[in-house]
């Protein structure tokens, strides 16, 4: 019922007869010469404007709009898990809307130079829905190889999108576009094929010398002659990721419908402190017919610090350089305490502060970071302020009182975190496919209810689904309560290594005193009625759990591949309790000496029948 009215509340705008706005006559009297921003922006000062509450509609013509960087809007946002380089070039900037559906009728926005695409903020019950974003010219580019010479270590290439390039006195290669000039440092592999290339995961890109014979046909020295092949492709990348293609923030009840992002130097879609979210056709796929075969920087979709329920769904997520989903919170360290109710607490990762973590009335708790186990009791903000500047917009530590008193027993040299409670969201991810991208296929940090069920994972190249969380590293919250993953279809995951890319079903939190835990992180995950069709042995990672179903599934050996992962069982599990494998269908013949190894467990703590 709860996902029902969700749905009902996104669709209200369309069924309510209202306004109906076109954009070309904001386009038409900008006199833009082909630039849309300017237009853009008078959009959305007009939407501001408006008094009324009443629906609106605004309509787009199926077309191609180009948007430049001259003429449009420059917002300071603090955008989770991106570079904290402000101000951002915005294309539109949809900000203290209400009852508003963007329908683009199918239309094609191409952004140019570095740019924000699309900034839904402080914004209730909006709906995008019809529409692509793409860049005319991609921050990353792509090496299509042509010919090997591998006895004297080179190899020729194609440069793809064409020219937008330089080669220094030294044989540096760089690229590029409005505004901006990037040196590549890694890249990610691609065969022939357009899957990422098997046990070939972070290559780093220096080459000795690059040369251009031709216009767009280079001479690549001393990098990867010994193991490329005509075909191959390399997509040639930096680690910067300024923005997404869409960014929401501080908002309620956001909707998308048939979106597709076919590029982002950053994430797909970014929400950080929002409620309620509807992704039904929401893609983060290549554009049919181009040579590309890579998508966004980052993540297709990440939920940070949000609420309420997310559901995506009916999505295609390919070519990214990491998750489908990732969802979660965020950790703050507690750096000092100042009495018995008030703590310091700061943001510690460099893509994520300057954004609000909580309000008085949250719920929190507490968690020793070595152990990643909780401590004490769970409490309530009382009052939360910036700490090292004036405003929250741009903090990075907050001065933080608690309603009840810590105790005795809390003290900062213990290594504490604090997390937000309230600020973490039930997520449902059902019907999509998510293929050949690299790291990890879809990652759930959230207390709340997840269903993960009727996916396709194919070909994703590290773990197909993570349950993770930290308070060391990422400092990404937190502990998983109930997870039903479910008649999903895995094909030929984790063809290559990655963090935290244990076997096809990752459970791994970060735990670095993991021999002196006494209590359970993750906790009651059901993996029950998928297929699993693998090349190799590793089904199931699980460290830190306490209850946990694998039962009627069924598991087909291939040789697509050659087995090659250093976990060699089909089930590992480090600290478990309450371990149910069960009524399964394996093509092999189950031997609990091989296929399973249970290390830091109680003897009795995995049943087998």
């Amino acid at each position: 019922m709860k996902y029902l009215s969700l749905i009902f509340v996104l669709v209200f705008a369309a069924c309510n007869k209202p306004e109906v706005i076109c954009f070309s006559h904001f386009l038409e009297a900008s006199a833009s010469d082909g630039n849309a921003s300017v237009a853009a922006q008078a959009l959305t000062d007009y939407l501001k404007e408006r008094k009324s509450e009443k629906p609106v509609i605004v309509r787009f013509e199926p077309i191609r709009y180009d948007f430049y960087p001259d003429g449009a809007a420059l917002r300071e946002y603090y955008i989770s898990n991106h570079d904290q380089d402000n101000p951002k070039t915005v294309g539109f900037a949809f900000e203290n809307l209400s009852n508003v559906t963007i329908d683009g009728a199918g239309a094609d926005f191409i952004f140019h130079g570095r740019m924000l695409p699309v900034a839904i903020v402080n914004c209730n019950n909006v709906l995008m829905k019809n529409l692509s974003i793409d860049f005319e010219l991609p921050h990353i580019r792509q090496l299509e190889v042509v010919e090997v010479d591998s006895e004297n270590g080179y190899f020729t290439a194609d440069v793809y999108p064409k020219g937008n390039y330089l080669i220094n006195e030294d044989g540096r290669l760089s690229f590029t576009g409005v505004k901006y000039e990037i040196a590549p440092q890694s890249s990610m592999s691609f065969s022939k094929d357009g899957r990422l290339t098997y046990r070939r995961s972070v290559v780093t890109f220096n080459p000795s010398n690059v040369d251009e014979l031709n216009a767009d046909f280079l001479k690549i020295e001393g990098w990867q002659a010994d193991v490329v092949m005509p075909g191959d492709r390399f997509v040639l990348r930096s680690y910067y990721r300024p923005t997404p293609g869409v960014f929401v923030s501080l908002s309620k009840d956001t909707g998308f419908e048939n979106v597709t992002v076919h590029y982002a130097e950053g994430m797909g879609l970014l929400a950080q402190m929002s409620e309620n979210f509807l992704l039904d056709g929401f893609n983060v796929a290549l554009r049919e017919g181009s040579r590309r075969v890579f998508t966004t920087q980052a993540d297709a979709t990440h939920f940070s610090a949000c609420k309420g329920v997310i559901i995506s769904r009916n999505g295609l997520y390919e070519g990214m350089a990491d998750d489908a989903i990732n969802v979660h919170g965020t950790y703050l360290k507690i750096t000092d305490q100042l009495d018995n109710h008030t703590v310091i607490g700061r943001y510690m990762h460099h893509q994520a502060w300057g954004f609000l973590w909580g309000e008085p009335g949250d719920s929190v708790q507490f968690v020793q970071t070595t152990r990643m186990e909780l401590a004490g009791v769970k409490n309530t903000i009382k009052r939360i302020e910036p700490y090292d500047c004036e405003a929250t917009h741009g903090a990075r530590e907050f001065l933080i009182v608690f309603s009840e008193p810590l105790g005795e027993g809390f003290r900062v040299e213990n290594e504490m975190a604090v997390e937000n409670l309230t600020w973490t969201p039930e997520v449902v991810f059902s019907n999509n496919v998510v293929r050949n991208n690299r790291a990890r296929g879809v990652l759930f940090s959230t207390p709340k209810r997840v269903i993960c069920e009727h996916n396709l994972f194919d070909h994703t190249h590290g773990t197909a689904i993570l349950l993770c969380g930290d308070a060391n590293g990422w400092y990404e919250t937190g502990a998983c309560r109930e997870v039903i993953i479910r008649g999903n279809r895995f094909v030929n995951a984790l063809t290559a290594y990655y963090q935290f890319t244990n076997a096809v079903i990752s459970i791994y939190p970060e735990i670095p005193d993991l021999a002196g835990q006494t209590k359970y992180f993750h906790s009651g995950i059901v993996i029950e009625d998928n297929l699993f069709e693998t090349f190799d042995r590793p089904l199931v990672y699980a460290k830190s759990v306490d209850g946990l179903i694998f039962r009627n599934n069924r598991v087909v050996s291939n040789m697509a591949f050659e087995p090659f992962h250093w976990n060699t069982h089909r089930f590992f599990f480090e600290r478990v309790n309450n371990v149910e494998i069960h009524e399964n269908a394996f093509d092999f013949t189950f031997n609990p000496d091989t296929d399973l190894r249970i290390e830091k467990s109680a003897i009795d703590a995995v049943v087998i029948h």
